[in-house]
C-alpha cells in the first residue's frame, strides 16, 4: 500500500507525522470522494515530488476519473488564484481590489463533481498556500452548502499533515545527497 510506503519513508525524529498521516487518512470519516480529493489536491500543492509519486496512484483508485481530474483542477485553479488574490489583499492599496482580476477560473463553475467537493479541495490547497481571502471564501461557500466545521477542519488537518510530510521528505532527500 502506498500509505505504508510513504510512512515508512519518514524519519523518526518525525515520528508525530508518521502517525498524523496514518490517522488522517485511514481513519478518516470523510466519503472516499472527499478524503482522496483532498489527499490529491494537496499532494500536488505540497510540490513534493515524493508525496506526489506515493499518493497519487492510491488516490486514483479511489476517485472515478472525473473526481481524479477535478482534484487535479482544484490544484491548478488554487496555485494561481491563491497568489493573485493573496497578493491584491496584502497590497496596501485598496484600489487593487477593485480592479478586474481578468483570470479564467471556469472550472470553479464547473468542475465535473459535487460542488462541495471541487470547494474543500480549493480549500485545502489554499491552506497549505496560505491565502487568507480564499480560505474565508471557501470556507463560506462550504459551510452555506451544510458542510460542517468538522469537515472543514478535517481537509486542513490532512492538508497540514501532507504538507510537513513532503517538506521533511524532501528535506531529507537534499541530506541525503
Amino acid at each position: 500500500m502506498p500509505l505504508d510506503s510513504l510512512k515508512s519513508r519518514i524519519p523518526d525524529y518525525a515520528k508525530d507525522l508518521k502517525l498524523n498521516l496514518g490517522s488522517v487518512i485511514g481513519n478518516s470519516d470523510l466519503p472516499a470522494q472527499q478524503l482522496w480529493g483532498t489527499v490529491l489536491a494537496t499532494a500536488i500543492a505540497s510540490r513534493s515530488p515524493i508525496v506526489l509519486r506515493e499518493l497519487a496512484p492510491e488516490a486514483r483508485t479511489h476517485l472515478t476519473p472525473e473526481a481524479f481530474e477535478a482534484a487535479k483542477s482544484a490544484a491548478a485553479v488554487m496555485a494561481m488564484n491563491n497568489v493573485f488574490y493573496r497578493t491584491r489583499h496584502l497590497l496596501s492599496d485598496h484600489e487593487y481590489g477593485t480592479l478586474r482580476a481578468g483570470l479564467r477560473m471556469n472550472v470553479i463553475g464547473n468542475p465535473g463533481v459535487d460542488k462541495a467537493d471541487f470547494e474543500l479541495w480549493s480549500f485545502a490547497v489554499s491552506a497549505i498556500n496560505g491565502c487568507g481571502l480564499c480560505l474565508d471564501s471557501h470556507e463560506q461557500v462550504l459551510r452555506k452548502a451544510g458542510v460542517g466545521r468538522e469537515v472543514v477542519q478535517e481537509a486542513f488537518k490532512i492538508a497540514s499533515v501532507i504538507q510537513a510530510v513532503g517538506v521533511t521528505l524532501d528535506a531529507e532527500a537534499v541530506l541525503a545527497e
